[in-house]
């Protein structure tokens, strides 16, 4: 099949794109790749490879899924265990972590958890930065979730909304405090909690030197130069300059690339094949530059992949900005590492809470993948499948690589992820945008394994602002609201659990302690390191 050209596209068209930041050429290719897979495109059905009436939800008690949502044993025949700790050439001793039962290895989580910490020099951690908050603060969206919430919360919310108008969402608060004062951003938290796992590896083995847990991102043109900004002066805040100077890591010098955008399709209504959308307001030769999903960073960050692995990294977590769970945790990497899996993938009990983002499916042939809700799964097809008592998983979007399946493989991860396409009737017009999943990846990988976690300890996560207000300390003030000014219960039961969650991240990943209740201080590095040392002496 023919391949489409740039030069067989108007100039004007062209030059219109170009001055609006869209790759033109890549979006070409993803047009050529639709072509490819010729029936799947049925407007409705969003360019996959697979129906979705074809999808089903995996029964409880699948053996992929481990269970983390208590405390971790890993048991592995004894041969394959010794091979595999022994490949990881950590300076331990097998014979003290692994205890040996009927043919088998078992490790406890305290050992898996200093194994995952003596593998810290070969993770990097990566984050999929969000574009500029407008979906978060749209105030439409976040009164949808729950009117009365609302309007316990409108204040704060559109003192937040004013200040977040246009700035990436990654340094928007991560949480509101319980006197209505903003807290530290998604990424300046991510940031001190990488410091603090930098400070741990240094504590527990000694090491001073060995560079350990790189961070890298996937910015764009729309939020990298303010992100930039953001992280010079992030450089020398109180929360990170200390733990800086103490580990000789600086989260701030990040590595990674920018993602450029796609520009959108013609309609479905206008027939197949597509092509690039040429009127936009009606005006002739007039393009729209959009988003084009975080899994085209299979693409846009496949040197940065590289050059890690070239520098001795094998493995690399990836997350979404907003969510304050994803952080990196020993237990899973040393499970992840010692079990060989091309990948591994975080999954929480669906709540209400859980309305944008995507749910664990089985395809046809039996593997595994993630269907977004709305545009790979009905909410309908769901609410079916929760009525027959099965358990939904949602995707926490938080991923842990092998980079020894990854790099291989980029371009044709690239080329194989499913292309949801999506039609949109808006003020520019009648127009298709073209996305791909990064979750998706779970569907293409050969030995993958799902850790469903507890939400409030992995998945604190904000798609939109009330979010992020239910889950702060601010949150509390729905207890003491009269009866029927309250959210529904069920609504007010999961914030409640995320407070909760946040409270526990905040004392256990962020370095803060509880001064009275729902008030938190950071700790210093002297109070850091005799936590930390205390902790791995008992």
């Amino acid at each position: 099949m023919k391949t489409r050209q740039v030069q067989e596209l108007s100039s004007a068209l062209v030059q219109d794109l170009r001055a609006k930041g869209a790759d033109i050429e890549r979006t070409l290719s993803l047009l050529d790749l639709l072509d490819t897979r010729s029936g799947v495109d049925s407007g409705s059905d969003s360019g996959t490879r697979t129906s979705t009436k074809d999808l089903s939800i995996p029964p409880a008690g699948d053996p992929r899924v481990f269970d983390r949502t208590k405390s971790t044993v890993l048991e592995l025949p004894l041969d394959s265990a010794k091979k595999a700790f022994h490949s990881l050439d950590v300076p331990l001793d097998f014979g003290d972590l692994g205890r040996i039962a009927e043919g088998k290895a078992v490790f406890t989580q305290e050992a898996l958890t200093l194994i995952g910490i003596h593998l810290y020099p070969r993770l990097a951690y990566g984050v999929l930065n969000g574009g500029s908050a407008t979906t978060y603060i749209d105030e439409k969206k976040n009164r949808e979730l729950d009117g009365n919430a609302f309007r316990l919360f409108e204040g704060e919310f559109q003192e937040v909304a004013k200040a977040s108008k246009a700035a990436p969402k990654g340094i928007t608060p991560a949480f509101i405090g319980v006197d209505g004062s903003s807290g530290p951003s998604f990424l300046l938290l991510k940031m001190r909690s990488l410091l603090l796992r930098a400070l741990e590896y240094r504590i527990v083995t000694g090491d001073e030197k060995t560079p350990v847990l790189p961070f890298f991102q996937m910015t764009s043109g729309a939020t990298e130069s303010a992100l930039a900004e953001a992280y010079a002066r992030y450089r020398s805040d109180p929360l990170l300059a200390p733990l800086i100077a103490r580990t000789g890591i600086d989260p701030t010098e990040a590595a990674g690339a920018a993602q450029p955008l796609l520009a959108a399709l013609s309609p479905f209504s206008e027939g197949l094949p597509r092509r690039l959308f040429d009127n936009a307001w009606g005006v002739k030769d007039t393009g729209l530059a959009l988003p084009g999903g975080h899994g085209e960073n299979f693409r846009v960050l496949a040197d940065t992949y590289r050059a890690l692995r070239a520098k001795g990294v094998r493995w690399v977590y990836l997350g979404n900005v907003d969510n304050s769970g994803y952080t990196v945790d020993p237990v899973s990497l040393a499970i992840t590492a010692l079990k060989g899996v091309d990948a591994a993938f975080e999954f929480s009990w669906r709540t209400r809470m859980d309305v944008k983002g995507g749910v664990l499916v089985e395809l046809p042939d039996g593997s595994l993948s993630t269907a977004d809700i709305g545009q790979a799964i009905s909410k309908e097809a769901l609410a079916t499948e929760e009525s027959k008592g099965k358990p939904i998983l949602f995707n926490c979007a938080t991923g842990l690589f092998d980079l020894d399946f990854l790099v291989p493989r980029l371009k044709e991860i690239a080329d194989d992820l499913p292309i949801r396409v999506s039609e949109q009737d808006k003020e520019a017009g009648r127009y298709a945008q073209a996305e791909q999943n990064t979750w998706e990846i779970l569907g293409l990988a050969k030995s993958p394994i799902i850790f469903a976690v507890t939400k409030e300890a992995r998945f604190v996560a904000a798609k939109m602002l009330m979010e992020t207000l239910l889950s702060s300390p601010i949150g509390r003030r729905m207890v003491a609201a009269p009866p029927a000014e309250r959210p529904a219960p069920a609504l007010m039961a999961t914030s409640a659990d995320l407070q909760k969650g946040l409270g526990v991240l905040l004392e256990k990943e962020f370095g803060y302690s509880m001064e009275k209740k729902g008030i938190y201080q950071a700790l210093s590095v002297v109070e850091l390191e005799k936590t930390i040392q205390k902790k791995y002496q008992e």
